[in-house]
């Protein structure tokens, strides 16, 4: 009687785009098996699945943009137990020397888990942190479009009619947009630019009013779903609702991400960065990270800075030391991160429990 063989283990990468991906095989000692390209459905994912395991046993799955366009199917596989982690891009030495297509780039990915090459884990997105995800980017969007309409409305008025711009000059924000919305055009006159600049200029303050009405109900929208997930880091001073909720996506759904306080730091890019050689021992400032995080950490120190007598006294400690400002921040900064790692891993602990 045969013996029946066991499955050889295989590794699998990944390349993502919009409307399809590509998948390679290769075995643990580099040999290709096989590529294929899936379409992005939910049917294709299990076809990815069943396809996996044909080939062999599967030790992990390289992805690349496992928070884009391959967060659909780092889903799929984690949820069959198949192990997914995210993988840099090829650099681009090696692209200039092998070319690019996707299939390329899916076994670059598989090898570049068999390598163990600047691996993380992918964020899970699938529970409360990628809730308030969504809702910080929809606030964002609204945000960023009431401050380019109202941009647009200043900035009409530099060139409108005379007439117009005495009649509007040196308003508030909030009575200009009252003024404007308050502005009766002639309709039947609309080749004269008075009246079609009214037309204009009502339209766009509807606009920026409707949004900014739409950004202050997603604020408190977010701010009580970041209070109800996470309300030791909520609580942090300095931290509002919308940098709460930035630092709790750069950690995302699975709280393993936090593996220390060092790599929460690294995380943000507020870790100092050994720069040292010779008899010179010196650091340097780290502009990696996820900067959303660290404009978030940014953000809350200089509240501290206007409302905290402690970091105000500190500020000063080391302003007579012979710090200058920015670098304080960059102090105050890794020290925030370390009492917001804190609150962040009590939230996850009672978040998991």
């Amino acid at each position: 009687m045969t013996p029946t063989r066991a499955p050889q283990h295989i590794y699998c990468g990944i390349d993502t785009h919009a409307d399809t991906h590509h998948a390679a095989i290769i075995t643990d000692t580099g040999i290709l098996l096989a590529h294929r390209q899936f379409d992005t459905t939910s049917s294709a994912y299990d076809a990815v699945v069943e396809w996996i395991h044909q080939h062999g046993h599967p030790i992990s799955v390289g992805i690349e943009g496992t928070s884009s366009y391959g967060a659909g199917i780092s889903r799929h596989l984690r949820h069959h137990h198949i192990a997914a982690v995210e993988v840099p891009r090829p650099n681009r030495k090696l692209r200039r020397s092998e070319g690019k297509s996707d299939p390329i780039d899916a076994e670059a990915a598989a090898r570049a888990v068999l390598a163990r090459h600047q691996l993380s884990e992918p964020k899970h997105g699938d529970g409360p942190i990628e809730a308030i995800r969504a809702l910080r980017v929809a606030r964002s969007g609204a945000v960023k479009a009431a401050t380019a309409s109202m941009n647009t409305i200043r900035s009409m008025l530099v060139t409108a009619p005379e007439v117009l711009r005495t009649q509007l000059r040196g308003r508030s924000t909030t009575a200009l947009l009252d003024a404007c919305i308050a502005l009766e055009p002639d309709t039947a006159a609309m080749t004269d630019p008075v009246n079609a600049t009214i037309v204009a200029l009502r339209s766009l303050a509807k606009r920026t009013r409707e949004l900014r009405r739409e950004a202050q109900e997603l604020k408190k929208n977010l701010a009580a779903l970041v209070k109800e997930v996470a309300p030791r880091t909520a609580s942090v001073f300095g931290l509002g609702p919308d940098t709460a909720a930035a630092l709790l996506i750069t950690v995302g759904d699975n709280p393993q991400r936090l593996r220390s306080e060092s790599s929460f730091a690294h995380l943000c890019g507020v870790a100092p960065i050994p720069a040292s050689s010779g008899k010179t021992n010196r650091h340097r400032l780290h502009r990696g990270g996820d900067r959303r995080a660290n404009q978030a950490l940014h953000t809350a120190v200089v509240v501290c800075l206007r409302y905290s007598d402690i970091a105000r006294r500190y500020a000063e400690r080391r302003t007579s030391e012979g710090k200058s400002m920015p670098e304080i921040i960059r102090c105050q900064k890794r020290y925030l991160a370390r009492e917001v790692f804190t609150a962040l891993r009590q939230d996850y602990r009672a978040l998991t429990t």
